[in-house]
């Protein structure tokens, strides 16, 4: 049983004012130059903000962006891969079709850590897919397939029985991954799918007496007022839900704190002092979320209560960019692992740089937070533009940083 100090130290961690206020500690350090691993070069901001803004003009000429959502990268050369499977689900009621839509985005977004710069996947129509987009489709296909049902009769839909088999051979095969196709992390993402079953079973005031991740779909629902919902409740939503199926990393009072990464610059007092939260995977999955409760009649409000996200593609806009510089050989010429001092104050400067970056796109487009939000800075935007810089420095388009990861992170 936690303390009420430990209570409130996870209650602090899990406020995605927490992830800004202490990435903010690790920022003001890096302009003190007391930070060991990166400084700041905010001149080079300007133009950072310059290429993404073009980013998202030749991606979105008529200003129409979309969320960075899961749901991006389901679109195959120009074709929407889920819409003929929400189209037969729609066809069950709006409940039905929200509950099956949520159980694609939970399942892929867990399975979306970074693939590798080698594997390929291929789908029937012979379109051959990397990284983001072929973990997208080959996990929509799954889907499709019944992989992650218990039922025979209803495949469209992930259940709590139907995650516990998930093991890493049956990843392996449905995702094409061989010793010729490497996938990075395959144990952990059926270890992190296995974990997010048994939390789905053990919690059904969250995710009801069925035993699907799709009940969390209800419980939002029920959540809202007027058809309103704050972004920062279906975070908080996730991070109750799914914290058991995270890896224990860091924890407080025998409890894992999930995405959270300690760094000597990060404030805080008690239980928590020292403890950076990020909740990457858990807001890009929040993220996703917003689409199929804004068709199921929901207003999402306060959008920018979430955090940009402190991923490689984001991270490594900023250090191709020239924003952040490496203050010693080793950030580049070796690999760190994701828990490491320097990967954590990598991130941290990310999330205030993100937030940084947004207000200069702001400035030149002439719009507010409420036209652009981070949602939309992160879709237009700065994902795709670090991509592009990283091909452009590095001929296999990795990341300037090398990441052990376990699949659960990055």
């Amino acid at each position: 049983m936690t303390s009420p100090a430990e209570a409130a130290a996870l209650a602090r961690l899990r406020d995605p004012a927490t992830i800004r206020a202490r990435c903010a500690d690790v920022f003001a350090a890096a302009e003190a130059g007391a930070t060991a691993h990166f400084a700041l070069d905010l001149s080079r901001l300007d133009w950072c903000a310059e290429l993404v803004t073009r980013t998202t003009r030749e991606a979105y000429p008529s200003g129409d962006v979309p969320f960075h959502a899961r749901w991006r990268h389901f679109v195959v050369a120009g074709e929407d891969r889920w819409a003929p499977l929400a189209r037969a689900l729609g066809e069950r009621g709006p409940a039905a079709r929200l509950r099956a839509a949520f159980e694609l985005a939970i399942v892929s977004v867990l399975l979306d850590a970074g693939a590798g710069a080698s594997w390929r996947y291929r789908d029937a129509r012979g379109a051959v897919l990397s990284r983001s987009e072929g973990l997208a489709i080959a996990s929509l296909d799954m889907f499709a397939a019944g992989a992650f049902s218990s039922d025979p009769a209803d495949a469209l839909r992930a259940d709590a029985a139907g995650l516990a088999r998930v093991d890493a051979a049956m990843l392996a095969h449905g995702f094409q991954a061989d010793a010729a196709n490497p996938l990075v992390g395959l144990e952990g993402r059926a270890a992190l799918l296995r974990r997010l079953g048994a939390a789905v079973a053990g919690n059904p005031s969250l995710f009801g007496a069925q035993g699907r991740p799709g009940g969390l779909a209800d419980h939002l629902v029920a959540q809202a007022r007027d058809d309103r919902l704050p972004a920062a409740a279906i975070l908080a939503a996730l991070l109750e839900a799914l914290g058991p199926a995270w890896p224990a990393r860091e924890a407080i009072g025998g409890i894992g704190l999930g995405d959270v990464g300690r760094h000597p610059a990060a404030g805080g007092e008690g239980p928590g002092a020292g403890l950076v939260p990020f909740h990457k995977l858990s807001q890009w999955l929040a993220y996703s979320l917003i689409e199929p409760l804004q068709e199921r009649g929901l207003r999402v409000e306060e959008l920018d209560a979430l955090t940009g996200l402190p991923e490689y593609r984001n991270g490594g806009l900023f250090l191709d960019a020239g924003v952040l510089v490496p203050r010693h050989a080793a950030v580049l010429a070796e690999a760190h692992d994701a828990t490491s001092e320097l990967v954590v104050e990598w991130r941290a400067l990310t999330v205030c740089l993100l937030d940084r970056l947004a207000g200069a796109m702001r400035a030149q487009l002439g719009l507010d937070a409420r036209a652009l939000p981070l949602a939309r800075v992160l879709e237009g935007g700065s994902w795709a533009a670090g991509r592009w810089l990283a091909r452009e420095r590095r001929p296999d388009g990795r990341p300037p940083i090398m990441v052990i990861s376990d699949g659960t992170v990055f």
